[in-house]
């Protein structure tokens, strides 16, 4: 690693303007309603977890923060522009993946504010390097993305997105299906990137995920309940989100689904493992 400090912002959180939806609604490509009447706030400094069943809205709410898919109704105050925002998708299958290499997919962050045509410079090769370091894959830099594990593809594309430089983080289940140091790793940058002052926010079906941030918004196509994690995990919201009669540990540790919830497979997922002190280890 280069003795260099990597460039950063001023990030200093009370200085930047919060990022407020204000009845947002959005569809689906289908022209499906995906979300209705969202209301929140996203602190800079803070981090968020979206949380809901499948099809409840989450992707489509970092869609919209992210500039891919426009609000049909409500307003969005200010709207980040989209090279303030920083999107990590899904993991995507190696097979739609062309033969490039680590330090390939590193060098297209910096493409947005240089273009394809500028050559990069070392300022961007330190961002690139610092990324790389603090996702622990610098030693990969030379290898084919498509062969690597799961894991290790999973923390090149954060990387990728931490060297953009972007005020806002955004990313599409971050640990889903990694292995134990990989989750690690990347909750760690989670919570660095909140202390450096962006705005984080992660999608998620685990509890132990949601109760190490600072916010969680309880989706199912529309607000269930807004809060810190304590105020927004509670029995009875969960059971409105996921159709289940008993959510969560705090009434003991059974739990009894309802006949037609439907989403029962996904609620084994939020209480895998669940620990009321979770998130303090993580801290």
């Amino acid at each position: 690693m280069s003795n260099q400090v990597a460039p950063t912002r001023d990030l200093i959180a009370h200085h930047r303007e919060p990022i407020n939806f204000v009845e947002v609604a959005a569809r689906y490509k289908n022209d499906e309603l995906a979300l209705t009447g969202i209301t929140c706030r996203f602190e800079h400094g803070t981090s968020t977890a979206l949380m809901g069943p499948n099809g409840s809205g989450k992707t489509t709410l970092l869609r919209v923060m992210c500039g891919l898919t426009p609000p049909c109704q409500g307003a969005i105050n200010p709207h980040p522009s989209k090279k303030s925002v920083a999107l990590v998708a899904q993991l995507p299958e190696r097979k739609a993946w062309l033969p490039v290499t680590v330090n390939n997919v590193l060098r297209m962050s910096r493409y947005r504010d240089r273009g394809l045509v500028k050559r990069i410079g070392p300022a961007d090769r330190i961002i690139i390097e610092d990324a790389a370091e603090r996702l622990e894959v610098l030693g990969l830099l030379d290898r084919q993305f498509g062969e690597l594990s799961g894991g290790q593809r999973q923390r090149v594309l954060v990387a990728q997105a931490l060297a953009q430089d972007a005020d806002v983080l955004l990313m599409d289940e971050p640990i889903t299906g990694l292995d134990l140091p990989s989750q690690e790793t990347i909750l760690r940058i989670i919570d660095d990137e909140r202390r450096r002052g962006r705005i984080v926010v992660i999608t998620t079906h685990h509890m132990d995920e949601a109760e190490v941030c600072d916010q969680v918004l309880l989706l199912a196509n529309r607000m269930i309940a807004a809060g810190t994690p304590r105020e927004v995990l509670t029995n009875k919201n969960l059971r409105e989100a996921f159709g289940i009669r008993t959510a969560h540990g705090d009434g003991g540790d059974d739990m009894f689904l309802d006949e037609h919830a439907g989403h029962s497979e996904e609620m084994i997922h939020v209480l895998d493992d669940h620990r009321h002190d979770h998130g303090n280890d993580h801290r």
